[in-house]
């Protein structure tokens, strides 16, 4: 039988010497797979005597990075990763890429093909992933330009917001104005930059995402085209939707350019210098001309269409209005709707800007509200982008909510809809006035709206709902990623509450002057003689600690009772409860199973180590479990889970000492031994004694 990897790699002196593999884990939502396949791997190598250094892209940031020697000198690079990594570097070696999860399923097996993968060439297109679940390209792009949108719309809106609100003051030809040569005018100015810049970052990050660097610029620029309607006639552009399609188109496009033969020596050039012009070329051209001038002509007449509504109900009318302003929120419909609020107002007709006025507010108000209604739907980075789209409604500023709706556009943009045609219809049946071309309640703060109660009734009552909605939308997207309808983040079986009572803290669980809370601020006084080998002792408890006093024979339960997933996590929260340190074990819960929508925390060789950062714990708590039958937890290689360790922290822990734990755990469980040790110690005090092992 060949082989088909060659001969043995052979030394300077033509002795065979050792083969020296790279590779590089890296898992998108954690690092537990990610230290887990990094291991596995270093194992594999070990025992077949091979060279290996991993790279680990974690959480916590790249470790043990590979150098330019390192690279130099090897004979293969195995990429396990569920995300984007770097190949560059590789260019002249042969790269396997995978899923991560092969990395930790079968390592033994990547390591022999490793030596017969293709070469990666200079500019060529990433290699397939092969083995393990892919995760959408798509909504993984969204969430990259997403994510890089952000600062500039909380960035931009704000300025642009306490501008107007320091400097600004209403003119009737004007709408709200700030005086040219003031200092407020340069504020404002800045802000208008940041959302000038927040359109095409989007589809510059999208396209990136996507098509790798050399898609970055068309891109960036088609989002700019997207975004500026005199390029194609329009008097509005087509906003965030548009910088969406150009964004993907874009990103397509280039890999579709990658797919190209050309000569070698044309190669080096390709990403720096004919792709992203040839890209960037026809992707201008074709939105300009082909997807344009549709544009134009459907807002145009939409105008005209809304010019004829003006003798029909104000309901109708006001409801019309404000589904346009909702739906894109500074876009092209949103415009349509404003410029023909605004060109009523040199006629007499203020009441029709009134409706527009009272619907403006309302998206970035209502998801800012939804983020405090139901934290535990969102993020920690969306929580505070809802705190700047409330401020931002404030001001009139609806792109605050664009974030919301680029992320969940499906669940978002119809809770917007609604919202602001409630507003709109209020304002309209009110007969709310507004005198200058601007919206939100600075507007009638300042004096230009007549009839201000219904005014602020029609706002409010159109946030909430818009929120309400937003959260029920969100709530059903949650139960559906989860399957089945099963409830999720604290409702209960019996029906969709917004929060369910707490139970009853047991004796030690949170509040000033309970039983267990002198235990848990003695837990944090945690003796330990440095250099000396001496392993933490819990102050004032009872039974010895490990993984620096974050788990102690408290929160070791020797038999877990739960036979699914759900009912293990509640089992364990409730377990880490015992602390003294989970002030809403509901919460915790809520969080857990929102970690595990995003991707399993079943490691495989049945472990699993759930974990929430959630303000629900005050300090750090881990836990401990086994389960004799073991739980179904979606596992890598399909083995159920019979040791499980939960993790807690609260979001406000300073640094990333979750993720060590998280890192400590997953090498040390890879241990064949330390496993059996562990599934067999007859109790607690025994189990400690073995994870007293891990360093």
């Amino acid at each position: 039988m060949t082989n088909p990897a060659g001969p043995p790699p052979t030394g300077g002196d033509g002795e065979p010497r050792r083969l020296k593999l790279l590779a590089v884990t890296a898992c998108p939502t954690g690092i537990a797979h990610t230290y887990m396949a990094a291991e596995k791997l270093a194992q594999a190598a070990e025992s077949r005597g091979i060279e290996m250094k991993v790279e680990t892209q974690g959480s916590i940031g790249a470790e043990n990075v590979l150098t330019d020697n390192d690279v130099s000198t090897a004979d293969g690079i195995i990429v396990a990763a569920d995300k984007d990594v770097d190949l560059t570097r590789f260019v002249g070696k042969r790269v396997l890429t995978v899923g991560v999860a092969e990395g930790i399923r079968h390592p033994e097996r990547l390591i022999e093909r490793v030596r017969s993968a293709p070469v990666h060439a200079a500019g060529s297109d990433r290699p397939p992933v092969e083995g393990g679940k892919e995760r959408s390209v798509g909504y993984k792009a969204l969430m990259n330009g997403v994510s890089y949108m952000i600062p500039f719309v909380v960035v931009g809106g704000l300025l642009i917001a306490i501008s107007l609100s320091l400097g600004g003051h209403t003119d009737p030809s004007g709408g709200l104005v700030i005086p040219k040569d003031s200092f407020w005018m340069d504020v404002n100015n800045i802000g208008v930059i940041g959302f000038t810049l927040m359109v095409p970052i989007l589809s510059g990050y999208i396209a990136y995402a996507v098509g790798d660097r050399p898609a970055l610029v068309p891109g960036m620029i088609g989002g700019w085209i997207a975004n500026t309607g005199s390029l194609y006639d329009s008097k509005a552009g087509a906003g965030f939707i548009g910088a969406i399609v150009t964004g993907f188109l874009a990103g397509y496009l280039v890999l579709w350019i990658k797919k190209v033969k050309v000569p070698r020596f044309v190669q080096p050039i390709m990403p720096i210098i004919v792709i992203p012009i040839v890209a960037t070329t026809a992707l201008g051209l074709f939105f300009i001309h082909v997807i344009g001038k549709p544009i134009s002509w459907v807002f145009e007449h939409l105008t005209s269409w809304l010019s004829g509504m003006t003798g029909t109900s104000a309901i109708l009318l006001g409801a019309i209005l404000g589904l346009m302003i909702a739906f894109d929120m500074g876009g092209p419909v949103n415009k349509t709707a404003f410029l023909f609020g605004t060109g009523l107002i040199a006629t007499g007709n203020q009441t029709v800007m009134g409706m527009c006025a009272a619907a403006i507010p309302v998206m970035p108000l209502g998801q800012g509200l939804a983020t405090l209604i139901r934290r535990r739907l969102y993020t920690e980075q969306e929580r505070e982008t809802g705190l700047a789209a409330l401020f931002m409604g404030c001001f009139g500023i609806s792109e605050g909510a664009i974030p919301f709706a680029a992320a969940r556009p499906a669940q978002v943009i119809p809770a917007n809809m609604l919202g602001g045609a409630v507003a709109g219809a209020i304002a309209g049946v009110a007969g709310v006035e507004d005198a200058v071309p601007h919206g939100g309640p600075i507007v009638a703060v300042l004096g230009a709206v007549s009839g201000v109660p219904m005014f602020f009734v029609a706002v409010v009552i159109g946030s909430v709902a818009t929120a309400l909605t937003t959260v029920a939308l969100v709530d059903i997207g949650e139960r559906r990623r989860r399957g089945g309808g099963a409830p999720v983040a604290g409702v209960g079986a019996g029906g969709p509450e917004s929060k369910p009572e707490p139970e009853p803290a047991p004796v030690g669980v949170g509040g000033r002057g309970a039983p267990g809370a002198d235990t848990a601020v003695a837990r944090q006084a945690v003796v330990s003689s440095p250099g000396a080998g001496v392993e933490p002792v819990e102050a004032g408890g009872s039974g010895e600690s490990v993984l620096s006093g974050y788990l102690t024979e408290e929160t070791v339960k020797v038999r877990l009772d739960a036979r699914d997933k759900e009912g293990a996590i509640r089992e364990m929260a409730e377990l880490l409860a015992r602390a003294g340190e989970v002030t809403d074990v509901e919460e915790l819960v809520a969080t857990a199973l929102r970690r595990e929508a995003q991707g399993t925390t079943g490691l495989g060789e049945e472990i699993a180590i759930p974990h929430a950062k959630t303000d629900a714990v005050t300090a750090p708590v881990v836990g401990f479990a086994r389960s004799a039958e073991g739980v179904e937890w979606g596992s890598l290689d399909g083995t159920k889970a019979r040791l499980v360790f939960m993790i807690a922290v609260p979001e406000a822990a300073a640094g990333d000492e979750h993720l060590r734990i998280l890192a400590l755990l997953s090498r040390k469980l890879m241990d064949p031994g330390f496993r059996e040790r562990l599934t067999a110690a007859p109790d607690a005090g025994a189990v400690l004694g073995v994870l007293r092992e891990i360093r």
